[in-house]
């Protein structure tokens, strides 16, 4: 089903080679990815585990999610599919209607 979990409230001072080892505890991991701000090129503080197997993905939510990793306790859940089309439908700009 998914073999990628979300991890959450990470470090800025985790990188991808320190989470992929962090992950590694309980199955192997096939990618890690801290996503990065477009515009400062820094952590948003989380990322992607993805493991080889759902099982691995489901043992790292089991014994990492509220563990510690780098002085912050981190989130770990199944990671759900992304959306179609890329919009979130987070509204902004001209609905309509009369803008007197």
């Amino acid at each position: 089903m998914n073999n990628k979990v979300f991890v959450g409230s990470l470090s800025f001072n985790t990188d991808n080679q320190s989470l992929s080892a962090y992950f590694a505890q309980v199955g192997t991991v096939t990618s890690a990815n801290i996503i990065m701000d477009k515009m400062t090129g820094k952590s948003k503080g989380f990322g992607f585990v993805e493991f080889s197997s759902d099982a691995e993905a489901q043992a790292a939510v089991d014994k990492l999610n509220n563990t510690e990793l780098d002085g912050r306790t981190i989130f770990v859940d199944i990671a759900q599919p992304k959306r179609e089309g890329g919009n979130d439908n987070r509204g902004g700009g001209f609905r309509g209607g009369d803008r007197r």
